[in-house]
């Protein structure tokens, strides 16, 4: 083979995009900070799975060139995390290596990787070796070698994945925390499973199937909810249900349900008393019905056409998002989770809210929809967290007005950063404040150990209390409310002038209440505040300036 064909390169895309779904879990428990943050596999997960529906649509005949830009804007728009967006600017990549192309070459697939290195690597402000970053790059300058001796894009794709996999066993070598904690990077390990997959179709493999997560049982009361979880799948056009009265000497449900499996895919049949409750998306509702009819009388029939829907709902979506038009000179987006957090930053000023934060980073998509429709000429988005920042920069270059993404790093930067805007003074002067006012805040906040770690020299247990300051691993503790309050005391500097304790949606407001007291009676010169912030995850975010 010396060329790819737009069909093998939208099954290969597919295909990567259910392994790294049904690995996302594995890649997830790679990552050696113990916070409730490992996300890798899962951000990368919904990244690429953001592409599947547009993919899944696309003919046999299709170039390469449709299927690389269909991809890539799916990504953007679908990046979580820091890994997803990286992952969705490799595959930028390909979308400028195969513009106007028909099939892909050895030759095309080499540039293509190496536009999304190039792109990979400008977007990160401070790239670190021993990532998804260093398996990548490798990977390219491998596939570069390679080129020169064949025109086979197989053979490529080959020699692609053999150096990603000896890169990541590397990356260990280059980033001691995890030699320290035995594993290699969680990111370069599920950019291996992508790659590997893309290249197993590009042998003439089959296309890897999405895994069925673990069922629950299925009854006539909880049919309709079983049935949601398979609206995203349109591998079939028709969803097809329909409810059965049994005749008197009805057969087995089961033998209905493994024909059904032989003309379509989601299927579902439960079987209760008297009646069979049916679904089924298939290509032919016409032979689901007729052997429905062998089992008892057809009630309720219902045929969608799933495609048509999805296209429709597309229109639908493209007409309901008008972006608002600007009234004002400045506007504020800030991500943000728990009700209380969310108030505070309305009141002072913020126009839209992003619901996210650890463990559930927003899409890009989500933060350009919310810059969209913020009714100002300049926007200031306020990530305030490290893993959205990245997701954020990227929806700068889709809006239709000018953004500014500050580094809030934490809800309190966040928080002092809104409070240092000055509506009088122009944006650079504002973005300087701004900027300067986030980073005088000193952070703490209070967790829990999502795993067992050996993590900076703390030998870590699952459910242990964790202590951060500006990010970093301060100690650990057993009891909440000695750590919060030792946590404070390392936080107060001679200086200090404000404290404030917001406190989340597993602390009690009598725990709260008696933290608050403590920290008062301590520091008795200087103004504590405590917030019922209701944030999940963190039991507590300290602020001292």
């Amino acid at each position: 083979m010396t060329v790819i064909e737009g069909s093998v390169l939208r099954d290969a895309f597919i295909s990567a995009a259910h392994s790294i779904t049904n690995k996302k879990k594995s890649v997830d428990e790679l990552n050696v900070f113990p916070v409730p943050d490992g996300d890798t596999g899962t951000n990368m997960s919904m990244t690429i799975g953001n592409a599947l529906a547009e993919l899944k649509l696309m003919k046999d005949d299709v170039e390469c060139s449709a299927v690389a830009k269909t991809m890539a804007s799916a990504l953007l728009r679908g990046a979580r995390g820091n890994s997803g967006v990286i992952l969705s600017l490799v595959f930028r990549g390909f979308s400028k290596g195969l513009a106007g192309k028909r099939e892909m070459s050895a030759e095309d697939l080499v540039v293509s990787l190496e536009n999304g290195v190039k792109g990979a690597y400008k977007s990160v402000m401070k790239p670190t070796e021993g990532t998804i970053l260093t398996v990548v790059r490798e990977s390219a300058e491998k596939a570069r070698e390679v080129v020169r001796t064949t025109n086979d894009p197989c053979i490529v794709m080959h020699e692609i994945c053999q150096q990603a996999k000896v890169s990541l066993d590397n990356t260990p070598n280059l980033l001691p925390a995890l030699a320290k904690a035995g594993v290699v990077d969680a990111g370069g390990m599920g950019l291996l499973i992508i790659f590997e997959a893309i290249r197993d179709v590009f042998d003439g493999g089959e296309v890897v199937q999405l895994e069925k997560a673990e069922k629950k049982k299925i009854t006539v009361e909880n049919f309709s909810t079983a049935v949601g979880e398979y609206e995203s799948e349109i591998t079939y056009t028709y969803c097809t249900e329909m409810l059965i009265t049994k005749k008197r000497d009805c057969a087995d449900p089961s033998k209905l349900r493994a024909y059904l499996e032989t003309i379509g895919d989601c299927v579902v049949v439960v079987d209760d008393n008297e009646i069979i409750k049916v679904h089924v998306h298939t290509n032919d509702p016409g032979k689901a019905i007729q052997k429905g009819l062998e089992f008892g009388y057809i009630n309720l029939p219902k045929i969608e056409n799933m495609k048509l829907q999805h296209e429709a709902k597309q229109q639908e979506v493209k007409q309901q998002f008008v972006p608002a038009k600007p009234e004002k000179k400045f506007g504020f987006v800030a991500v943000a989770a728990g009700n209380g957090i969310e108030a505070m930053f309305r009141d002072v000023g913020v126009d839209c809210i992003v619901k996210g934060g650890q463990t559930m980073n927003p899409s890009t998509e989500d933060i350009l929809a919310a810059i969209m429709s913020c009714p100002a000429e300049t926007v200031f988005v306020l990530p305030n967290n490290k893993n959205i920042i990245m997701a954020a920069e990227q929806a700068v270059k889709l809006a239709d007005r000018k953004v500014c993404v500050l580094q809030t790093r934490t809800i309190p930067q966040g928080m002092s950063a809104m409070l240092a805007f000055d509506p009088d003074a122009d944006f650079k002067t504002n973005r300087k404040e701004m900027t300067d006012a986030l980073e005088r805040v000193s952070t703490g906040s209070v967790t829990f150990a999502a795993r067992d770690s050996d993590f900076e020299g703390h030998a870590i247990k699952k459910g242990e209390i964790l202590c951060m300051e500006n990010g970093k691993l301060a100690f650990v503790e057993k009891d909440l409310s000695k750590a919060a309050y030792k946590l404070t005391k390392k936080l107060v500097k001679g200086d200090s002038t404000f404290i404030t304790i917001l406190y989340g949606a597993d602390v009690t407001d009598e725990a709260a209440e008696a933290l608050y007291k403590q920290v008062s009676a301590k520091y008795s010169n200087i103004d504590v505040n405590l917030i019922n912030g209701g944030q999940p995850v963190y039991y507590y975010y300290i602020s001292v300036e």
